[in-house]
C-alpha cells in the first residue's frame, strides 16, 4: 500500500460487491450467458483502434465513437440509459463524473466521447498503453504534486482547442454506493481557459432498479473478477444523468463543489478516517 496522504483512497472492499451483487440464477443459465456476451466482446476487441481512428473522421468521429462504446456495453450485458438535460454540442468542454469502474470509460464515451484524463501507469501497459497514446490520454501522476501543474495546462491547452476533456475528480473508482469528494485541481484548466463543466453522474443498476457492484473495480479486486461479474449478471442498466453545464466562475474550489452537488445530488459523500482507508486502484 503506498503511504503517501495526498492518494486519493476510498474504503471500499470485498462487503461492497456483495452489497450489490444480482442473484445470477441457475448454473447453465449463467455459463450460457457468460459465453454469449464473451464471444460478443472477443469479436468487439479487434476494433478498440476505431476510437483512435475515429478522431480522423471530423464530425462523423464522435458518432462512430458512440456507437462502438455501446455495441461494447451490450455484449457485456450492460443498456445504457441517458436522464436529466441533453448533451449539448458545444466545443471545449470538461466533463466531470463520479467513478466506479473501468467500464465507465465506455460508458462516458457512448453518451459524450472526449479525451481522457488517466493515471500515468496506463501508458505503459502493453496493449492498453498503444490504445492510450493512440486516444491521446493526457496522464497524470496522483502521487506526484509538482507535475500537477502541467497537466492542467494540458487540459486546459485541449479545452481551448475545442476538445472535450472527461475527468474523474474523485481520482480514483469507489463501489457506487459510497462517494468521494471531488479534487478541485483539474477544475482550474476550466477557469484558465474559460470553458464550461459538463457534470455526469454514472449509476450501475440490477434490471430491477436496485444498485448493482457488478461493474466496480475496487480494493483488491482484479479486472478479471470484475469483467466477470458483468458478464455473469442478468443484466446491467447504467443509468448516465446530464446535470446542468457549470460555468467557469469564481475559483476552482467553489466550481469543484457545485459541480459535485449535480453529480451527487443528495447522495452523502462518505468521509472516512486514515485508519479505516483502503487504498484502491487509481482506474482511468
Amino acid at each position: 500500500m503506498n503511504a503517501n496522504p495526498w492518494l486519493p483512497r476510498a474504503c471500499c472492499d470485498e462487503h461492497c460487491l456483495a452489497a450489490g451483487t444480482d442473484p445470477i440464477g441457475h448454473r447453465l443459465a449463467v455459463a450460457w450467458r457468460q459465453a454469449r456476451r464473451a464471444a460478443a466482446l472477443a469479436v468487439l476487441v479487434p476494433g478498440l483502434p476505431m476510437l483512435a481512428l475515429a478522431g480522423l473522421l471530423g464530425p462523423a468521429g464522435p458518432a462512430l465513437r458512440r456507437g462502438y462504446c455501446r455495441l461494447v456495453l451490450a455484449a457485456l450485458g450492460v443498456r445504457v440509459r441517458v436522464t436529466g438535460g441533453p448533451v449539448r454540442n458545444l466545443s471545449g468542454v470538461l466533463i466531470a463524473s463520479n467513478h466506479v469502474s473501468w467500464a465507465d470509460v465506455f460508458v462516458v464515451g457512448a453518451v459524450a466521447p472526449g479525451t481522457f484524463v488517466a493515471k500515468a501507469e496506463m501508458v505503459g501497459w502493453p496493449a492498453l498503453g498503444r490504445l492510450a497514446r493512440w486516444l491521446q490520454v493526457i496522464p497524470i501522476e496522483r502521487g506526484n504534486l509538482r507535475r500537477l501543474p502541467a497537466v492542467v495546462g494540458v487540459v486546459a491547452e485541449r479545452l481551448r482547442a475545442g476538445k472535450t476533456v472527461v475527468a474523474f475528480p474523485e481520482g480514483t473508482t469507489w463501489c457506487g454506493l459510497a462517494h468521494g469528494r471531488f479534487a478541485p485541481a483539474l477544475f482550474q484548466a476550466a477557469i484558465d481557459a474559460g470553458r464550461p463543466v459538463q457534470p455526469l453522474r454514472v449509476s450501475y443498476r440490477q434490471r430491477d432498479g436496485r444498485p448493482s457492484t457488478a461493474a466496480a473495480y475496487i480494493g483488491e479486486d482484479t479486472l478479471g473478477a470484475s469483467l466477470r461479474r458483468l458478464l455473469t449478471a442478468r443484466r446491467t442498466v447504467v443509468r448516465v444523468h446530464v446535470g446542468p453545464l457549470q460555468l467557469p466562475g469564481g475559483d476552482r474550489r467553489a466550481l469543484a463543489a457545485r459541480t459535485q452537488a449535480q453529480v451527487l445530488g443528495a447522495v452523502s459523500v462518505r468521509a472516512h478516517r486514515p485508519a479505516a482507508r483502503r487504498q484502491v486502484r487509481l482506474a482511468a
